[in-house]
């Protein structure tokens, strides 16, 4: 009978050691690149689109490349242009700030939940300031569907923590929360930092840079999953600040306020640049739907130009509200394309849940939070030519609006009742309410019907109204 002989083998502690570590190594790697596998599997399959929306901040009206602009220079909101489709008759649903952000995440006009102005009183604008939290966002929406939820920018919807974007839907948070801020001086008080989530940061580059640094990151991040990005940038509103880098590309502007809103703008440019620059990095660029327009109308004070509109930021003629907006969504939204069609930003919110697959009509509580906005895909895509809107409304304090049409009644605390055909007089020029007082008449009757389901404001203007209150406007 053949003996069994055992043979063992001496390792040394340290080595023994060191083949577990190599082997723990080996299955580490191996469980990470499976999972990367399944990650961008998962992705392969999910065919949701990414959805991006970028907000610029008193930007005027004429003042871009795809707008005709001569002395700016924009090329890669123009490249975001010349990629979708430009919406010549795009409006927001209030001439100032908050309010209209507040309208643009709820896809509802803004004065039904009484968010009709930008903060009032200092006594009033902490406490009682904010997003109602009756209110339910686009990104409660896509994060309740399964995208990643990011912000990067300015808030302005309420500075207490249960107004906070980490409160609204929003994963992850980069920015500040009042209504205006340094693009260069840091401070750590709670409304005036730059924070990371609910943390003040040290950050020291130019304000709008770091905006487009961070914008960027969130997309490579969240490369491999479905993400909703909301980037509402502070630039171009006041207080003027540029930097060297920008202020040399525009050496030939011999105006002072002009060449520092210029470098302002090149530098949100450069900003939005990094994020096309991202989508082309992480290859979702064809997956992604892209949205830009600004907040509202340009006002003196920074340099800007609506032109050919009348008027400014805080009134209701249309350099008020008329903004310039693109969309971009490859393969479905045609490349050089123009929609002429009115539309407004409270669309934004169904059409965006419509590229994701969101069933917006049905989210809705029946009787007690109707959407405003409608979904405009078919428009966008060429698939339809029929006007999304019956009208389009306004009311800011003691001005109103009523876009029916082509034809356009407004008053404001200055003046009567004008009228206005915008199809052939875009400059509010020519009023013709004493030429057809039948006209004035209908649109008054419809805005009043409109005017009747709204509440009352949550709190007065900053400012108390008039010239006062656009100052404040502009400073906040």
């Amino acid at each position: 009978m053949r003996q069994r002989v055992s043979a063992s083998i001496s390792v040394p502690p340290r080595k023994l050691h060191a083949c577990v570590a190599v082997t723990i190594a080996v299955f580490s790697l191996s469980f990470i690149c499976k999972t990367r596998d399944a990650r961008a599997a998962d992705r392969a399959a999910d065919k949701r689109p990414n959805v991006v929306v970028i907000v610029a901040d008193d930007l005027g009206y004429a003042d871009l490349g795809f707008q005709g602009s001569k002395d700016l220079l924009t090329p890669n909101l123009d490249r975001l242009a010349s990629g979708g489709v430009r919406c010549t008759n795009a409006y927001v649903s209030c001439p100032v700030c908050s309010p209209t952000r507040a309208g643009l995440l709820t896809g509802r006009y803004q004065q039904r939940f009484g968010h009709e102005f930008n903060p009032g009183p200092p006594s009033q604008s902490a406490a009682d300031f904010g997003l109602p939290l009756t209110e339910v966002t686009l990104a409660d929406r896509l994060k309740a569907a399964g995208y990643a939820t990011g912000m990067v920018g300015k808030w302005h919807l309420g500075y207490e923590p249960k107004f906070a974007p980490q409160q609204r839907g929003f994963q992850e948070f980069f920015g500040f929360l009042a209504g205006a801020h340094s693009y260069s001086e840091w401070t750590k008080d709670a409304r005036g930092a730059i924070l990371r989530g609910e943390e003040p940061t040290d950050e020291k580059m130019y304000l709008t840079d770091a905006f487009g640094r961070e914008a960027g990151g969130f997309i490579a991040s969240h490369r491999a999953e479905p993400f909703f990005l909301y980037l509402p940038f502070n630039a171009v509103h006041l207080p003027a600040e540029a930097t060297q880098k920008y202020l040399e590309r525009f050496a030939s502007i011999k105006n002072p306020k002009r060449r520092t809103y210029a470098a302002m703008l090149s530098a949100m440019d450069d900003a939005v640049g990094e994020v096309l620059n991202a989508l082309d990095s992480a290859k979702v660029t064809e997956n992604t739907i892209v949205f830009f327009l600004s907040d509202n109308g340009g006002p003196p004070a920074n340099g800007s130009l609506n032109t050919p509109l009348r008027g400014a930021k805080s009134m209701v003629y249309e350099g008020g509200i008329r903004v310039p907006m693109v969309v971009r969504w490859p393969g479905h939204i045609p490349a050089n394309s123009v929609c002429d069609q009115p539309i407004i930003s409270l669309d934004i919110f169904p059409t965006a849940l419509a590229a994701a697959g969101v069933d917006a009509a049905a989210l809705v509580q029946k009787g007690k939070q109707p959407l405003d906005g409608v979904n405009i895909l078919p428009l966008l895509e060429g698939r339809s030519k029929e006007p999304p809107h019956a009208a389009l409304y306004w009311r800011f304090g003691q001005a109103h609006a009523i876009r029916k049409g082509n034809l356009k009644l407004l008053k404001t605390p200055t003046s009567g009742v004008e009228l206005y055909d915008l199809s052939s007089d875009v400059a509010e020029a020519n009023d013709l309410a004493a030429a057809q007082p039948e006209q004035v008449a209908k649109l008054q009757k419809d805005y009043d019907a409109w005017n009747a389901e709204l509440a009352k404001p949550r709190w007065s203007p900053r400012g108390g109204g008039g010239r006062k209150a656009r100052a404040a406007a502009d400073a906040d």
